[in-house]
């Protein structure tokens, strides 16, 4: 293909916060005109549209330069140039990637429009959302973590085209706001679907005892999982398909769309008398063409031969090329004892962390080679390790016996990753951990979401956001990345984006709590709106109503509002004693607060000693965790322990600064700054103010009351204390300040 010598395709590509015209050869940055040089423009094109294809470094060059020879510097330089435009930093590279001893990829997740077809609506690169207080990222706090799938998941749904006047003159608005009748009539965006693309979705088993359902799921999850690991396709992450269960019902064509993929996997697992048969056929989805079928008749010991069969098999029917080490990888066999690898599967599908980490023992007992197991058993330990130094020890010390002994196997890397960032906080070795997980396996969205996380803790929040984007391209039906994501635009006061991500999120799953949340507070932080907000919690169904969640954002919404008999009547029809499953969200604390706000001091001190002990042990029992001296440093503020309060809080700032944190020590700023206002220091508490109000991060919704947000200062009781202040007048009276990305922490 000579793009420099050929007419263009009449299309726009769309990726991240970037527009790339082909007819009219501009690229656009939101709604910035980006100047590349003709060549420079030449090159993204031909990677634009070659999307998530390894491209050879001859087949660019002769696409850029078709009728000259060249240099391969020149085309370096191009890279260098694009990357630069990008904001790519070495070692993140989440538009442009190289494939070493091959070319590049571009793998930034691309939608395609006719040219004179009106843009869909703008979002930026989305980055899940972990509660801010556990370290690890969102989602774990509504349900607690899956051993089998750590993410939940959820659908990256596409906003859609309102056409609001004949006269060309376009609005656009979420879906769940479009009346179907304008929907229908709107055309959606096309989107590029490549060839190099698939979903492996859940086996049939044909297995007379149906117990061996997981041995099915485990044999597809392993295929996926060795498909995963070829960096020329791109393979969706098993969250995102697990609920296409298998059955004529399914519908291909449109799974490929929903999942942005052009091919699929399916197959039937049949395991009885020390036997297996395997049947597999791949699918294209646009035509409904088959490519490649096969059946399998081995010894239950020859599993993995399958399995590796399949995943080359496929390989070779979509055209990808493998490079020596991830065929290497596809042949390797994780253990030589077909028991110890039943205990395995059984681990992997089994709920209960510490049954899974029994069988995972059981197997490694067996098989004492088997690192694979090692690695699965410490991310187990790590999903518990936040506040279990036990826990801690055995995830780190599981991970390093792993690379022992298999120093190259990605998860082994992918689990001391997970016990640096989650348990150690080590985030600077945690992310060197994961890129070379992410070498390993490139197409795991899951280390792509762990990724964007600790870039936000690192302040990086346009690589966090590129980072959920890609994870999002490759499990785009996982909630607990897309809550993130969506998070991310929350604490970069990008209102719009997070109202777009939430309503995405929303019509996937209308019973999914956070998203309904995260738009009841954008109203207050947009529009200065609690009644507005209640309303939405209002629509929450019945069956989910009764979440603390829910209650502890319908009392905030209702002190916001100073409506403070419904504030008591939520906390007296709420049926249990705590707002929080993990029990630290008490209904007397938040009695105390309501008892404050009317005025009522010694009503509101006797709630808050009761609550007192509790909130001292916690700090007792975990003295390094940062967000338990904020918390009781807030308690104590409110007990007008003005020393204390304020010794508390700052000890929370030394333990997560913004420098190391720029997450989680923005909130801790935001607190500080809150206790200052509290106890009589309204110098101190304006000076944090004026900075944090245009610094990423101290916004979190659900009964924060430090969340820096002008709505906030001028709507809650605890700011009162500053009323009468001429500099916190002035703060009011302005407009919003503009949230300042940098590039790290402060």
């Amino acid at each position: 293909m000579k793009v420099a010598t050929n007419g263009p395709p009449a299309h726009v590509y769309e990726f991240g916060d970037f527009r790339l015209d082909a007819r009219k050869r501009l690229l656009w940055r939101n709604d910035t005109t980006v100047r590349l040089a003709p060549r420079v423009f030449e090159t993204l094109l031909f990677l634009v549209e070659h999307h998530d294809t390894v491209l050879d470094k001859e087949r660019l060059m002769e696409a850029v330069w078709p009728d000259s020879i060249v240099e391969e510097n020149n085309l370096t330089q191009n890279i260098s140039a694009l990357r630069r435009v990008f904001g790519e930093t070495p070692g993140s590279h989440h538009y442009i990637v190289t494939v070493p001893g091959r070319g590049y990829r571009f793998v930034a997740d691309v939608k395609m429009r006719e040219a004179n077809a009106a843009p869909p609506p703008r979002r930026m690169p989305e980055p899940a959302i972990a509660p801010a207080e556990n370290g690890a990222e969102p989602a774990a706090s509504v349900a607690g973590p899956n051993p089998r799938h750590n993410f939940r998941s959820i659908l990256l749904a596409a906003a859609v085209l309102l056409m609001l006047s004949v006269a060309a003159l376009f609005f656009w608005r979420g879906r769940m706001q479009n009346p179907p009748e304008a929907t229908a009539r709107i055309p959606s965006p096309k989107i590029l679907l490549p060839e190099k693309s698939i979903a492996v979705l859940p086996f049939a088993n044909l297995s007379d005892e149906k117990e061996n359902a997981f041995f099915t799921e485990g044999v597809q999850d392993d295929i996926l999982t060795a498909l995963a690991k070829c960096a020329d396709l791109k393979v969706i992450s098993r969250t995102s398909v697990t609920n296409y269960v298998a059955g004529p019902h399914r519908n291909l064509r449109e799974i490929g769309q929903e999942l942005g993929v052009g091919n699929i996997l399916e197959g039937s697992v049949r395991r009885a008398d020390g036997k297996v048969r395997v049947t597999a056929q791949l699918i294209e989805t646009h035509t409904n063409t088959h490519l490649w079928a096969e059946s399998y008749d081995r010894e239950l010991a020859d599993v993995f031969a399958i399995q590796s069969d399949i995943a080359q098999r496929i390989a070779t029917a979509l055209q990808a090329k493998l490079a020596p080490e991830e065929k290497a990888r596809l042949d390797a066999r994780p253990t030589t004892n077909s028991e110890a690898y039943v205990l395995y599967l059984t681990a992997r599908g089994t709920e209960d962390l510490i049954e899974a980490e029994k069988l995972y023992m059981q197997a490694i007992a067996l098989d004492p080679g088997f690192a694979l197991a090692y690695a699965q058993a410490s991310i187990r330990n790590s999903w518990s390790s936040v506040e279990d130094r036990a826990h801690r020890a055995k995830a780190r010390a599981l991970a390093e016996e792993a690379l022992r002994l298999s120093p190259a196997l990605g998860e082994a890397h992918m689990a001391l990753g997970l016990s640096l960032y989650w348990g150690e906080k080590n985030y600077d070795e945690a992310l060197k951990e994961f890129e070379v997980a992410a070498a390993a396996s490139p197409n795991n969205a899951e280390i792509h979401g762990y990724i964007g996380g600790i870039y936000r803790r690192q302040g990086r929040w346009r690589e966090s956001m590129a980072s959920f984007e890609r994870a999002l391209s490759l499990d785009p039906r996982n909630r607990g990345i897309a809550l993130p994501a969506a998070n991310n635009y929350v604490l970069l006061r990008d209102w719009p984006a997070a109202t777009a991500s939430f309503n995405r999120a929303l019509a996937v799953q209308a019973d999914f709590v956070l998203p309904r949340i995260g738009l009841a507070y954008l109203e207050v932080f947009r529009n200065g709106n609690p009644a507005a907000g209640r309303k939405i919690l209002e629509n929450i169904p019945a069956k989910v109503a009764t979440d603390g969640l829910v209650a502890m954002a319908r009392w905030d919404l209702a002190m916001l509002e100073r409506d403070y008999a419904a504030a008591e009547k939520i906390l007296t029809d709420f049926p249990l004693e705590s707002l929080s499953p993990a029990g630290d969200a008490p209904k007397t604390y938040y009695r105390g607060r309501l008892a404050l706000a009317r005025g009522d001091i010694e009503m509101a001190q006797r709630y808050f000693a009761a609550v007192r002990p509790d909130t001292e042990k916690r700090v007792r029992d975990n003295p390094d965790a940062a967000e338990h001296h904020a918390h009781l440093g807030l308690l104590y503020a409110y007990m007008q322990r003005k020393e204390d309060a304020i010794r508390e809080s700052r000890r929370a700032v030394e333990l997560e600064p913004e420098s190391q944190n720029a997450f989680h020590g923005a909130l801790h700023a935001a607190s500080l700054a809150l206790i200052y206002a509290l106890v009589g220091e309204p110098d101190q508490a304006i000076t944090l103010i004026e900075r944090l109000l245009s610094t990423p991060g101290p916004v979190q919704g659900s009964a924060f009351p430090h969340n820096m947000t002008l709505a906030d200062l001028r709507l809650r009781w605890e700011w009162d204390p500053l009323r009468n202040n001429p500099r916190f007048q002035k703060i009011l009276a302005g407009p919003e300040p503009k949230t300042v990305l940098t590039n790290g922490p402060r």
